[in-house]
């Protein structure tokens, strides 16, 4: 998967990804090859392929009761003008909005069918034993079942977050008591469950952080640690006010808001796509061009030979946090890169060469621009689903309308439950997307004894899961398994007339 398919998959679903997407630190994954370990900023307990991806929201004992909590209605200083309560079944215009979520849901679902690789190239089933000794195999199986329970917590902490806000009155409560102009509470509202969010979810960070410590995955102080952390939530916090503060100036002034909030969000994941690599990566890592000499020289001419423009390839600094290896494509048109992480340049030169020609195939099938109009497409979704899953959660949760800044907390609840719905589904694309990039791997140096060197050195070095239980696989597994790679290298050896290692 490649950067941004974990932004624009959750743009609105989850304003979290945005962040620093593509990190699992409990399960040792990672955006771009698949193989990367946690190494990167805010290795908490959650992640875009691991359970626990996108909770927050306040969690523990309920403030009392404010005189504009007990009657919703109530104006608050600040609030200047009336606002356009567009809920309204005929003003708000339900049924053209049911008609409209359809109608896109449709488009989703033609987009994903035409981009996605459905066919492609899969080997036996995977046999670990072939290739890793008891001893490995055991170690992946330790390190698996010390973070199943973090991750499985840090799941049902999301759910219970999600259902306190959206089944509840109690984020109208709490945000009830904040003061001030309607955009100050909603920025206010923001900040407090996340806030709140972020508390309860620290010591599951902490917890799976020493698990990776433990296993030489990570080797980041608690400062750096807590660094990275802080600065992934405020990135997502930014974003996440850009959003709803557009949302709801939205909604106090056109009475049908799903149409021009649907069209905005669709702006917003694209432009997040678009400026990620240049905007937000540099706040986590150091990026330079790799020095000059025989890797970089193939490298360029691999890209050159494969027809994929590259006008450099950049190395992340990513060893002064972890020891994983990695690499991943990102952005677009005039923002894309491919980087590779330091680490990886410690593994012989035909494997860097394998992992950076998986990454070509990501260039080559614009895997980042389709990813970014499905997940445009889907913010728009997301955005006139919020207007009719809103309003008959309005009387149980004590807003009135999304105008009334106490809806924040429902808003971002609601987000949470939709990130955690979409999940299996993109998790299916992107082991699809994937497999392919191996494929054309393969294709461009027709190397499998390499290929699957590689495989071996990244499954190990990154501790991946080797035999994922059904139900992991399904709902959190972002790329095929280091086994079943390794098989599909078999098989298309056989296909192509090259001996199978």
């Amino acid at each position: 998967m490649t950067r941004e398919e974990e932004v624009t998959g959750g743009a609105m679903a989850a304003v979290g990804a945005a962040g620093h997407p593509g990190e699992d630190p409990a399960r040792g994954e990672r955006a771009g090859t698949g193989e990367g370990a946690p190494s990167g900023p805010g290795t908490g307990e959650g992640a875009s392929s691991g359970p626990g991806t996108a909770g927050e929201g306040p969690y523990g004992r309920e403030a009392a009761d404010s005189e504009d909590a007990a009657r919703p209605g109530r104006a608050r200083p600040g609030d200047t003008e009336a606002p356009v309560t567009g809920e309204d079944g005929e003003d708000g215009g339900t049924r053209p909005a049911a008609i409209a979520l359809v109608l896109l849901g449709l488009v989703i679902l033609a987009v994903a069918a035409f981009s996605t690789p459905w066919r492609v190239l899969t080997g036996g089933p995977p046999d670990p034993a072939r290739d890793f000794s008891a001893a490995q195999i055991a170690r992946s199986q330790a390190f698996d079942a010390a973070t199943t329970l973090p991750s499985y917590l840090s799941l049902a902490l999301t759910v219970i977050i999600a259902g306190i806000l959206v089944a509840t009155p109690f984020s109208a409560r709490v945000l009830g008591r904040l003061q001030g102009p309607w955009w100050v509470r909603v920025v206010l509202g923001a900040l407090v469950i996340t806030v709140l969010a972020e508390v309860i979810r620290w010591p599951l960070g902490i917890w799976v952080e020493t698990i990776l410590r433990d296993y030489g995955l990570s080797i980041q102080d608690w400062a750096g640690w807590a660094g990275d952390r802080l600065k992934n939530l405020g990135v997502e916090v930014v974003l996440l006010c850009v959003m709803l503060l557009a949302l709801v100036a939205l909604a106090r002034r056109v009475r049908r808001w799903w149409i021009p909030a649907a069209v905005g969000a669709f702006a917003l994941t694209v432009v997040t796509s678009f400026v990620y690599p240049v905007v937000f990566e540099p706040l986590f890592n150091d990026f330079s061009s790799m020095r000059q000499g025989p890797l970089r020289t193939n490298l360029l001419e691999m890209a050159e030979r494969d027809g994929v423009p590259v006008e450099d390839v950049l190395v992340a600094d990513a060893s002064r946090r972890t020891t994983a290896l990695n690499a991943y494509v990102s952005g677009f048109g005039a923002t894309r890169r491919i980087v590779v992480y330091d680490t990886l340049l410690q593994a012989p030169q035909r494997e860097v060469e394998l992992v950076v020609a998986h990454e070509l195939g990501h260039a080559k099938y614009d895997d980042v621009l389709y990813g970014t109009v499905i997940g445009a497409l889907g913010a728009g979704f997301g955005a006139i689903a919020l207007f009719l899953v809103l309003k008959p959660l309005r009387r149980r949760t004590g807003v009135t309308s999304i105008t009334d800044p106490r809806a924040v907390g429902v808003v971002m609840g609601l987000m949470t439950v939709g990130s955690l719905i979409m999940g299996p589904a993109q998790n299916v694309i992107s082991r699809h997307i994937e497999a392919r990039a191996d494929e054309h791997a393969l294709d461009l140096t027709r190397d499998p004894a390499t290929f699957i060197a590689m495989q071996k050195r990244l499954s190990l070095t990154n501790i991946s899961d080797l035999s994922p239980d059904a139900v992991e696989y399904v709902l959190y597994a972002s790329h095929p398994s280091g086994p079943e790679r390794i098989a599909a290298a078999r098989a298309w050896a056989e296909l192509n007339g090259v001996p199978a290692p």
